[in-house]
């Protein structure tokens, strides 16, 4: 990853840079648009085994390209700046949390407390575990 890493140039920075700007910018329209919320999955797909981010010898991006399939919602919040919470909102057969992702307008944080405290109080998970795999 870090000799892929050298690979690139300051213009490749600066075009990366310049599209996380417009993808910030097509996000804020959405809430001038009148939504309130949005709601995604947390994860691609259910939690994965130990082990699935190895690292692979010949191929030193598979961790990165895997995580990529793994956690395709979260990452454009993380760079739009967005306020998200992640909330464990359904459980696999085996009991195993599966996340929920709420995304609010920007300085909407208290939106998102007030939506998760209603879920919680809803339905309740602190009690909640996976079954024990032993």
């Amino acid at each position: 990853q870090a000799e892929y890493a050298k690979g690139l140039s300051g213009v490749d920075l600066a075009t990366a840079t310049a599209a996380g700007v417009l993808f910030r910018r097509a996000v804020q329209s959405w809430w001038a648009d009148g939504w309130d919320l949005l709601v995604t999955p947390t994860l691609g797909e259910v939690p994965v085994p130990l082990g699935t981010f190895a690292n692979v010898a010949d191929n030193p991006m598979h961790p990165i390209a895997r995580a990529g399939a793994f956690v395709p919602f979260t990452p454009a919040y993380n760079m739009s700046g967005q306020p998200a919470i992640n909330l464990p909102l359904h459980r696999t057969e085996s009991g195993l949390p599966v996340g929920v992702q709420i995304v609010a307008a920007y300085g909407r944080e208290d939106l998102l407390i007030r939506v998760a405290s209603q879920l919680e109080a809803a339905a309740p998970w602190a009690d909640l575990h996976p079954a024990d795999p032993t």
